[in-house]
């Protein structure tokens, strides 16, 4: 192995790194050759000094190699989709089943909830027995008779990443570019996927507030992926509303089987149909993204991709013929209270952050990574931009476990609206393509 302090030296002088640079010190961080002090120096070099697109891209590779790395042989594409993260944001538990019954595989190895954000794994967790931690051979199982299946990544994947995000974490370079690039796709590469479609946020409930920081996230995304050999494309979506009217984890599983059942149509089924078709035809299985639309469509409204959700469910743990069934499965909260706007008018703004910050306060969501998540409590119905509110009626209904929480909630949530005279002007749900 080259000598990390060799590396860190050639970081610091801003020289460029060789392949085996970035992949030695990628084993050097799995194995533990590398220390802690070192790896502190190496993340804060490459939060000021900035990477190459091809060393980041060596850095990427060299984190997904340090792993367990999957290969298939199956009768159709292996795809997936990665979100940065918003609120009420639901659309790995709709998409995943919609790709499966589009004739994709969908292996899609997810996160839990951290800050204000809600986390995938958390989401399905509020489903009785779903089991999250599946081991390699029973994910393969998964994927083969369900077509999808939604985990946790094991600890044989990119395991130099885990140890670096550890590091970012108490030296202050999480925001690095570079390294938020490496980290997302050393994991979702580990998939083996032949393609991926990403859905970076921008606005209040995103990580990324401004157009600019969003675009460079993508393009960063975008080009190492696809340097690294798995074609790739990006949409810069809007998240200044939450995506779906509700936001907590089993409020969120009851959203997406809303729309997965046909009930309930809007911007979470529409923004579902713009990240598949893009999925799909780089894919193969559509002929352009006109025609993906109207196959994720299809799928979705001919009940085809609930029945892959339910099939997913069972295999993993969960209750069989969820499809017929999820409203009785879910958790309910206790106390359930509205909370009345203070005025009357339009919905000119809403902090997507401040409504996260309530779930996790809630006891929906985690401040450190060891909280403990009640499946029941959050946020439903919450009213959308620019719709039309009288003096007391609901923004938004709190579900809470105690009741002093619920009227703690009540009296913080009317600050995260805006209510003025005038309609605001719509952002678009998608703002641009990358790649």
């Amino acid at each position: 192995m080259a000598d990390p302090r060799s590396i860190l030296a050639k970081l610091r002088e801003g020289q460029t790194l060789t392949e085996f640079d970035m992949f030695a010190f990628a084993e050097g961080l799995a194995d533990g050759t590398v220390s802690d002090a070192q790896a502190g120096a190496f993340a804060m070099a490459v939060c000021l000094r900035g990477l190459s697109l091809e060393n980041r891209t060596h850095l990427t590779h060299g984190m997904l190699e340090s792993g367990t790395v999957l290969g298939w042989s199956l009768d159709g594409p292996v795809i997936d989709k990665h979100s940065t993260g918003g609120v009420g944001d639901c659309v790995s538990l709709i998409l995943a089943p919609a790709l499966a019954a589009c004739g994709a595989y969908v292996p899609m190895i997810s996160g839990r909830g951290l800050g204000h954000t809600g986390g995938t794994l958390d989401k399905l967790e509020a489903i009785p027995g779903f089991q999250t931690g599946l081991s390699e051979s029973r994910l393969r199982a998964v994927v083969a008779e369900a077509g999808c299946a939604i985990v946790a990544a094991s600890d044989r994947v990119a395991p130099a990443d885990r140890r670096l995000y550890a590091v970012r974490d108490v030296t202050s370079t999480v925001a690095s570019i570079d390294l938020i690039t490496a980290s997302i796709l050393s994991k979702k590469l580990a998939a083996g996927l032949q393609g991926l479609v990403l859905d970076v946020k921008i606005g209040s409930g995103a990580f990324m507030q401004t157009l600019p920081q969003a675009r460079e996230l993508a393009q960063a995304l975008v080009q190492t992926a696809t340097m690294a050999g798995c074609p790739t494309a990006a949409l810069i979506t809007d998240m200044s509303q939450p995506l779906a009217p509700d936001l907590g984890n089993a409020l969120e599983v009851a959203a997406a089987m809303r729309v997965l059942c046909g009930t309930e149509r809007g911007r979470l089924y529409t923004l579902c149909c713009h990240l598949g078709a893009i999925a799909l035809d780089q894919a193969g299985l559509a002929q352009g993204p006109e025609a993906g639309q109207t196959m994720l469509a299809r799928a979705i409204d001919s009940g085809a991709a609930v029945e892959h959700f339910a099939r997913m469910v069972a295999a993993q743990g969960g209750p069989r013929g969820f499809a017929e069934t999820w409203a009785r499965h879910l958790p309910e909260a206790p106390v359930i209270t509205e909370v009345p706007s203070p005025e009357t008018g339009y919905v000119q703004a809403i902090d997507g952050r401040a409504l996260g910050a309530c779930v996790v306060g809630l006891g929906g969501g985690r401040s450190v990574e060891s909280d403990l998540v009640d499946p029941a409590v959050g946020l439903g119905t919450v009213v959308s931009l620019g719709q039309w509110v009288e003096r007391g009626q609901p923004l938004l209904r709190v579900h809470a476990a105690r009741l002093g929480a619920a009227e703690q909630a009540v009296a913080d949530l009317p600050g995260a609206f805006h209510i003025g005279h005038t309609p605001p002007e719509q952002p678009p749900l998608v703002h641009e393509r990358v790649g």
